[in-house]
């Protein structure tokens, strides 16, 4: 009996496999084009969400895999192998899923800076555009005022 794992194994197994398959499902969303910050800035606060509870399910985790070294050296061979290969999967999984977290942030903080850099270049563009469009209906001096015509062609 030394050799089972106890209920709260269980338990804590079955709490961290479907969380995992629970974030898994949610990271293979497919990523979509986003044209639009905010919708950037709330896919960012579900990832980072997921970051936090990752975080949190960690201890979980720690607790399962103290739990097989400890009944890896109490039980047999094969039961010990069993048990240390199931937690080498979730480890697996684990890993991966904190992976694609932190480049799924990074990747999505760096596209939210490039959207608004472009939204500000755009801006500034549509503000000069405006300057010109003025500039272009504004009457021409006449031919005989050379002044004014310097002055427009400096501006020109």
């Amino acid at each position: 009996f030394d050799s089972l794992p106890p209920a709260r194994y269980k338990e804590t197994m079955s709490t961290i496999l479907a969380w995992i398959q629970q974030s898994e499902t949610k990271l293979s969303m497919p990523q979509v084009a986003v044209a639009e910050y905010e919708i950037m800035e709330q896919r960012l606060r579900e990832l980072k969400a997921l970051q936090s509870s990752l975080q949190e399910q960690q201890k979980s985790l720690n607790y399962l895999k103290t739990t097989v070294e400890d009944m890896s050296k109490k039980a047999p061979a094969e039961v010990s192998q069993r048990y240390r290969s199931e937690i080498e999967v979730i480890l697996g999984r684990w890993k991966k899923l904190s992976t694609q977290l932190v480049e799924r942030c990074q990747k999505l903080e760096e596209l939210m800076t490039k959207l608004q850099r472009f939204q500000n270049d755009t801006k500034t563009l549509k503000k000069w555009m405006a300057e010109v469009d003025v500039f272009l209906k504004e009457e021409w001096p006449a031919l005989g005022d050379s002044e004014a015509l310097e002055k427009q062609l400096e501006q020109c």
